[in-house]
């Protein structure tokens, strides 16, 4: 009895001590408990999860077993945790007089759960930085922001503030500024660039161990692109040339009009692309983008919003209220454009977006890496930042994608190609804290995606009703 006695007496100041440093626990900043956990890179949904978040990072992520002391707990009992979307093409863009519009843009993003954008060119760039640092402190509420910075464009570019090139010299310049700049990548432009600047650029960004996107001319071919290392290729009009059967003599058709009064643009030869399409073709395309790891925006949405455009009253959607009508003013071209449409053109838009869609599927089941991306920003009408990028969502489901497929576009697919995975596009422990909490499982139907209860990006938790007070702050 005297031992027991004993043993108790040593043991009390034990158990009180660890008590009390139970107690002293410094806490983490959020909880969040009981979350089904959508994992976007096995399909797999893991129940019963508790993230335990520090400092915008994921620091625990366990079965929901024990109490872990937190500034503040979420129970997300029946919801479905997903990491941040990432929109992998938007454009912040129209001169000075419109940075603030643009910076205007960014609660939208966030209010459809996109945590990550990337910019693919503008003339923005230094104020894109400064959001960026702000953004990261905290003083602004917004998402993560890659860019490309200026484009690479040949003499005479359509979009302001593009570095002009011609002569290897001027792409090395060309090069040097955006590295000086410290961009995430390089995107070329093919609006007046030569088949040989473009080439010759993505050969000098890849000795530099720059990724590269772009927008190919019709006068160089996707296949000899992606085999100099191009990234990534944005839009489908570049893959459904590589899929004609006479995509050689429609390449020199093109090279040989450049030396006429009327030259050859893209939209002139589609039609011919349209009827010389081969699944022969697109195979040999596909596989050669699979050897180049070289990735696919597919941009739908867009697509099928211009095809519409001409028939289609924009005047009363409800999101029209959140763009500046500064922003809203830049639409007016691409409009103008539409209605002059003959009935024709119309007619072949329509089918030519029926055909892209039927690229999707077949690009997937190959092993094309697909990049999610909304083409959202100014002088693209009516193409709103965040509903855009969950309208592509959705036409990539009905194309033929499997949710989880469509998921992986617009997460982990991102965040590989930023070569960001070491920290983002997953839920899992050590990664950034950008999520979304969803009522019902996107995995059952992606349509979900639009039944957001709480984004959390950098740490930051925004309830719905957070969300909704800062869209009111913009809306006009």
């Amino acid at each position: 009895m005297k031992l027991l006695s004993r043993l108790l007496t040593g043991f009390c100041p034990l158990l009180a001590l660890g008590c009390a440093s139970h107690q002293t626990q410094t806490p983490y900043d959020l909880v969040i408990t009981y979350a089904n956990v959508v994992d976007v890179e096995t399909g797999q949904v893991r129940p019963n999860q508790t993230l335990a978040i520090t400092a915008g990072q994921i620091r625990r992520l366990e079965n929901t077993s024990r109490t872990l002391a937190a500034t503040r707990t979420i129970d997300a009992q029946g919801k479905y945790l997903i990491p941040g979307l990432w929109d992998m093409h938007v454009h912040f863009r129209g001169g000075d007089s419109l940075t603030t519009a643009n910076r205007n843009l960014l609660p939208l993003y966030l209010a459809h759960g996109i945590t990550t954008v990337r910019d693919a060119g503008g003339d923005l760039t230094p104020a894109l930085f400064a959001w960026r640092e702000q953004i990261r402190a905290g003083r602004l509420a917004g998402p993560t922001i890659y860019t490309s910075g200026p484009k690479i464009d040949g003499p005479k570019a359509f979009w302001a503030g593009s570095l002009e090139v011609e002569t290897p010299a001027q792409i090395e310049q060309a090069l040097d500024s955006l590295q000086r700049l410290r961009v995430d990548y390089v995107k070329i432009y093919e609006s007046t660039i030569s088949r040989e600047a473009f080439l010759n650029t993505i050969s000098a960004a890849e000795k530099r161990g720059l990724t590269t996107t772009g927008h190919m001319p019709y006068s160089a071919t996707l296949g000899e692109a992606s085999d100099r290392g191009l990234d990534a290729t944005e839009h489908l009009y570049y893959v459904f040339k590589a899929c004609s059967a006479k995509e050689d003599s429609i390449t020199q058709a093109v090279q040989n009009s450049l030396r006429t009064a009327k030259p050859l643009g893209l939209f002139a030869v589609l039609p011919t692309v349209y009827r010389t399409y081969d699944p022969a073709a697109a195979a040999r395309i596909y596989r050669t983008l699979v050897k180049n790891k070289t990735a696919v925006v597919p941009t739908l949405y867009i697509q099928k919003l211009l095809a519409e455009l001409p028939e289609t009253d924009h005047s009363r959607d409800t999101l029209l209220a959140y763009i500046d009508p500064k922003i809203q003013a830049t639409y007016a071209r691409r409009l103008a454009g539409a209605r002059a449409q003959s009935a024709a053109t119309r007619a072949f838009n329509k089918q030519l977006g029926a055909k892209f869609t039927a690229l999707v599927p077949a690009m997937q089941q190959a092993g094309v890496v697909l990049l999610a991306g909304s083409d959202s920003g100014a002088s693209n009408s009516y193409v709103y930042p965040g509903t855009s990028l969950l309208g592509e969502l959705e036409l990539l489901v009905q194309a033929g994608l499997s949710p989880v497929q469509a998921l992986q576009a617009a997460t982990i697919n991102g965040a590989r190609f930023l070569k960001a995975d070491q920290h983002a596009g997953t839920v899992r422990a050590g990664n950034d804290a950008d999520l979304v909490l969803l009522d019902q499982n996107p995995l059952a139907n992606i349509r979900s995606l639009r039944q957001i209860n709480t984004v959390i990006a950098h740490g930051q938790v925004y309830t719905a009703a957070d969300l909704r007070r800062m869209l009111l702050a913009v809306k006009h």
